[in-house]
C-alpha cells in the first residue's frame, strides 16, 4: 500500500514552477548548522518541543533529502527523512514568507515477497546477489542465530524466505521483516517464525531464538516515554516520534552497557546532551542520552562488556527531568529496545502457544507452496525464485 501525506513530487515542482534538488546530509552536520548554511531561521529548531528536538538529532550522515527551489533560487520546501525514515521533517515557506517545520509520514510501498534459492556461496552472499539487499541478508542470518550453523551447510542446501519489504523511490527502505524462513539440509527442515505479538523470532517448537539480547541498563522508577516511530498526537494535532525509551531515575543513577560492544562516541550531541554510543554485533548499536557524566575509563574505541558502568543519569540537553534515553538501532535505523531487552525467559504457554502454533502451521504451508512454485534452474544451475505475493515474479 502506498501512503501519501505531504510528499514533494515532480508534479509539485511543475505546479509551482520550481525545481526539486537532491542532497545528502553531511558527516558531523547538526540541524542548527544546516539551518545556518541555508540561511534559515534558528527558530525552526528552538520552536520544536523536546521530543521533536531529539528527533532531528536522528538525521544521520548520508541521508538523502530534497530541496524545492523557486525561480529565483529561493527555498520553497525541504523534506528530510528522520530516524528510520518513517517520518520526514517538512520545512516550507508560507504565504507571509515565514518558514514552518512539521513532521509528516513518509510515502513508501510495502509488499510481501517469497524468496526460494539453493546455496551457492553462503546464505548472506547469495541473498545479497539475488536481492541486492544487505539489510535482508543480515536479517536472515540474525534470525537463525544460534539455531543453525551456516558454516557447515553444503552447496545445494534449500532456503525459503517469506518477508515484507518497503521501498521508496525505487530503493530499499527501512529494515525488512522476515515473517518466516526455512533451511532444508540432509532432509531435515529448520524453521524460524517472527511472532508479532512478542516481536521476536521462535523456532518450530515455539522456543525463542537465542540471538542478540540487551539488558535494561539501569534501575529505574518508571518508563516516562515509550518508543514510537510515528504517532498522531490527538491533542497537539501533529505527528511525533520518539526513537527510544525514556527511563525516569534519580540524578546520578549508574548507567551500564546494555550489551557487549565497542564505544563509538563519548561527548555532547545536540538535544541529547551528554551521550554515549556503543556498536554491537549484527548491525546493532545503542545510544545513552541526557547523561550527567561518564565513567572515568570510558573513551571512544574502548570495548565494554554487558553490565559494565559507562555513565550516570542526568538532565543534560533538551530534557524535562532526570532520565535516561536509551536508543537502539539496527543498520542505522531505530527499532524498539523492548523487542530485544531480555527481561525473563520467554516461553509461550496457553493461548499464546496455541495462537503461535496456528500461525506457524499457516506459514509452513506457505513455505511448502513457495518451494513447489520455484522456477527452473538459473544459468548457474541453482533454483532462484523471487515473487511478491501479488503474483509478480521479480
Amino acid at each position: 500500500m502506498i501512503r501519501f501525506i505531504l510528499f514533494i513530487t515532480l508534479l509539485t515542482s511543475l505546479v509551482f514552477g520550481s525545481r526539486a534538488e537532491e542532497y545528502y546530509w553531511e558527516k558531523g552536520e547538526t540541524f542548527l548548522i544546516f539551518l545556518e548554511k541555508n540561511s534559515l531561521p534558528f527558530s525552526l529548531y528552538y520552536n520544536l518541543d523536546a521530543e521533536d528536538k531529539e528527533a532531528v538529532a536522528e538525521i544521520y550522515a548520508g541521508t538523502k533529502y530534497y530541496v524545492l527551489r523557486g525561480d529565483e533560487d529561493d527555498i520553497r520546501q525541504i523534506l528530510i527523512p528522520v530516524g528510520g525514515g518513517e517520518l520526514q521533517l517538512h520545512i516550507y515557506k508560507e504565504k507571509d514568507n515565514n518558514f514552518t517545520a512539521c513532521f509528516t509520514p513518509a510515502a513508501y510501498q510495502e509488499s510481501d515477497k517469497e524468496l526460494v534459492f539453493e546455496l551457492q556461496i553462503s546464505p548472506y552472499q547469495d541473498i545479497m546477489t539475488i536481492t541486492n539487499s544487505t539489510l535482508l541478508a543480515r536479517e536472515f542470518v540474525n534470525s537463525f542465530q544460534g539455531n543453525v550453523d551456516f558454516k557447515r551447510l553444503r552447496q545445494g542446501t534449500n532456503f525459503v524466505l517469506l518477508y515484507r519489504e518497503k521501498t521508496r523511490l525505487g530503493s530499499h527502505f527501512s529494515n525488512p521483516l522476515i515473517k518466516a524462513a526455512m533451511v532444508e539440509t540432509g532432509g531435515k527442515k529448520e524453521y524460524v517464525f517472527f511472532y508479532e505479538p512478542k516481536g521476536r523470532y521462535y523456532n518450530n517448537d515455539g522456543k525463542e531464538i537465542e540471538g542478540f539480547f540487551l539488558m535494561t541498563p539501569l534501575k529505574f522508577t518508571r518508563i516516562s516515554s515509550p518508543f514510537t516511530l510515528k504517532r498522531w498526537h490527538p491533542i497537539l494535532k501533529k505527528y511525533q516520534a520518539h526513537y527510544g525509551i525514556d527511563y525516569a531515575a534519580p540524578m546520578g543513577t549508574p548507567v551500564k552497557a546494555a550489551g557487549d560492544g565497542r564505544v563509538t562516541f563519548v561527548g555532547t550531541q545536540n538535544g541529547y546532551g551528554k551521550t554515549v554510543k556503543i556498536a554491537h554485533e549484527g548491525g546493532y548499536s545503542t545510544l545513552y542520552a541526557h547523561l550527567n557524566g561518564f565513567a572515568k575509563s570510558l573513551k571512544s574505541g574502548k570495548y565494554v562488556k554487558k553490565g559494565e558502568l559507562i555513565a550516570y543519569v542526568g538532565n543534560t540537553g533538551v530534557s524535562t527531568g532526570p532520565h535516561l534515553h536509551l536508543g537502539l538501532y539496527k543498520n542505522n535505523q531505530p527499532i524498539n529496545p523492548s523487542s530485544v531487552i531480555k527481561v525473563a525467559k520467554s516461553a509461550l504457554t496457553g493461548k499464546e502457544k496455541a495462537d503461535f502454533n496456528e500461525y506457524a502451521n499457516i506459514m509452513r504451508e506457505k513455505i511448502s507452496e513457495a518451494q513447489a512454485n520455484k522456477s527452473s534452474p538459473d544459468i548457474n544451475g541453482s533454483f532462484v525464485y523471487v515473487v511478491d505475493i501479488a503474483g509478480n515474479t521479480v
